[in-house]
């Protein structure tokens, strides 16, 4: 039996990879429930890892189906969501500084409302390669406060979550460039 290949049209709200986006924000909630009870577990973990995976997987299965508006729009929501929301819940307890997590936040958002400004005058800004490697290194120094063997050290967590603030910093700069140049030129960042 084979698959039939579909493809679904930019305007496409049940697709694939939409579903994946969509099981991403609804079992974060379980997961940032895990960490503020206790972070440090397998469980937590392995969760992070399977959320942090899917969406390499939604990113292909929009590639191999067609991308979609609604996807463009849910899939960095859900990234933000799951990142951020549980950068926040290790704030709330206790195992990240505040003050690295608000600067991430904050260049989050208004890197958003950058992207959709310039989206809905018709200027594209996808993700840049930087800015995807940006949410690796995020996503490991969450997942080194997670892991049980590094959580009572929490500089490792630190470390790395400095060089993903120095990373998200640099990206942010480089879109709002690439936007700018876009601007005077009338093309896509």
């Amino acid at each position: 039996m084979s698959l039939v290949e579909t493809s679904f049209g930019p305007s496409a709200l049940a697709t694939p990879a939409n579903a994946v986006t969509v099981f991403r924000l609804l079992v974060t909630v379980p997961l940032l429930m895990m960490v503020l009870d206790h972070h440090d577990t397998w469980a937590a973990l392995v969760l992070w890892i399977v959320l942090c995976t899917t969406d390499g997987i939604d990113g292909y299965l929009a590639r191999r189906h067609g991308t979609t508006r609604s996807g463009a729009f849910l899939d960095p929501l859900a990234d933000k969501v799951l990142v951020l929301g549980t950068m926040t819940a290790l704030v709330a307890e206790g195992s990240f500084w505040w003050f690295p997590v608000a600067l991430i936040a904050v260049r989050e958002v208004a890197i958003s409302f950058f992207r959709s400004y310039w989206g809905r005058r018709g200027l594209a800004v996808p993700a840049t390669r930087s800015a995807k490697i940006k949410t690796v290194v995020q996503e490991v120094a969450v997942g080194f406060a997670l892991l049980p063997l590094t959580a009572d050290h929490n500089w490792v967590a630190s470390s790395v979550l400095w060089v993903a603030v120095v990373l998200t910093l640099v990206t942010g700069l480089q879109y709002v460039r690439a936007g700018s140049d876009a601007t005077r030129t009338g093309g896509s960042c």
